[in-house]
């Protein structure tokens, strides 16, 4: 227990923040139905978890029984009750409407009028291009910690037309929040958030030569030019990924494929009639279009941050002060009045002592907080100490 105790003043306390960032790589063979081979359906994998409300899928790293799985990210999909697929002929209607309005009204909060606003494409409320079909992931907070790092998002999709289990990845195109870092939006009742922008990076050629988006072009140096489509918003408080159902499909679908090279995907059989996109909500369930999304995705990887705030204390020791050590043993009183008991008993010498901690109090000389030292630290009146004790929280 102390027994002599210093103030400290505004000088010795300060303040920091500091933003950790982690790589985060998510292969896509862990997502997209190939973890159990091309043998087991789509749903059916061992890291894939679905409910019996049949609302959402959720992805593990390991088969979802095992002890030692995490929580990746959960899929969904849903549209607005103004959405040319909602009806009462549409498979789970309620749910998917229910979806979009819940994700709404969390990400995007309401309108003047108290209505829920609906999902932006350019990320401007006041009007503008509506998302009203779309995915949501909702990635663990194992994995986002304080949030996404903005600039950082990439999500690889499958782009091949044809329908195939585990094998669409000869052309993709790339999501990206590519304006994240400077181009973010604050008006969410979640927090900031960023509009995602897709571009082709393989086309199946030796040499990327041929677009597979609307409006885009290639360079002779193969690098992307012109307008990438907008096709999503990315919550980065709230590790929310919102990918528009326009991604799926071909311009005669609305959507921001090339017709002359890409036809809508053919998303959940190679016997259905046409490459029918993201239009296949109407008649699947969410359990089916989260698996279709799944078999699509060949890649995800973004920064999460971790805000490390702290408190500084600058501990100062000058040289009148702690030469004399709270050890009961280092006074002698055999024999006499107490004095210091010193190496060579020599009148007049110094007194040493050697710190091994700062203990932190409160005005009311209560303990809150205890530092230790690597190696005790001489102390004597012919020296003076600053120690710099940080909390970390």
């Amino acid at each position: 227990m102390a027994t002599t105790f210093k103030s400290l003043g505004s000088s010795d306390v300060t303040t920091t923040r500091t933003l950790l960032h982690e790589s985060i790589p998510v292969t896509g063979s862990i997502v997209s139905g190939t973890y159990g081979g091309t043998g087991v359906a789509l749903g059916s994998e061992p890291h894939i978890k679905t409910y019996s409300h049949g609302m959402f899928q959720s992805v593990f790293d390991y088969p979802h029984l095992s002890s030692s799985a995490n929580h990746i990210f959960d899929i969904t999909a849903g549209y607005a009750s103004t959405s040319a697929m909602s009806g009462a002929s549409s498979t789970q209607n309620a749910k998917k409407i229910n979806i979009y309005n819940q994700m709404a009204q969390v990400l995007m909060g309401y309108d003047e009028t108290g209505s829920v606003r609906l999902f932006d494409a350019d990320g401007d409320t006041t009007g503008g291009t509506k998302i009203k079909e779309c995915y949501f992931l909702n990635f663990s907070r194992v994995l986002t910690k304080d949030e996404v790092k903005k600039g950082t998002f990439q999500l690889e999709l499958g782009s091949v037309s044809a329908f195939a289990q585990g094998n669409l990845f000869d052309k993709r195109i790339r999501v990206t929040d590519t304006s994240g870092s400077d181009g973010y939006f604050v008006n969410s009742p979640a927090g900031e958030y960023g509009v995602l922008f897709a571009e082709t990076i393989r086309d199946g050629d030796a040499t990327l030569s041929t677009a597979l988006l609307q409006s885009e072009t290639i360079t002779s140096n193969a690098s992307v030019a012109n307008t990438r489509p907008a096709c999503g918003l990315i919550f980065y408080q709230a590790g929310v990924v919102v990918l528009s159902g326009s991604t799926f499909n071909d311009a005669a679908l609305g959507g921001i494929l090339d017709t002359s090279d890409n036809d809508a995907m053919e998303m959940i059989s190679a016997a259905a009639a046409t490459h029918n996109g993201f239009q296949i909500m109407t008649g699947s369930t969410i359990d089916v279009m989260a698996s279709a999304l799944r078999n699509r995705i060949y890649n995800v990887q973004f920064n999460n941050t971790t805000e490390l705030n702290s408190t500084i204390y600058f501990c100062r020791a000058n040289n009148t002060e702690f030469n004399y050590s709270a050890n009961p043993t280092y006074l002698s009183t055999s024999g006499g009045p107490s004095e210091i008991v010193v190496k060579d008993a020599t009148a007049g010498n110094d007194p040493i002592s050697y710190i091994t901690s700062v203990g932190l109090y409160s005005p009311d000389n209560e303990l809150l907080a205890v530092a230790k030292v690597s190696e005790p630290l001489k102390k004597d009146p012919s020296n003076e100490l600053t120690l710099r004790v940080r909390l970390d929280y």
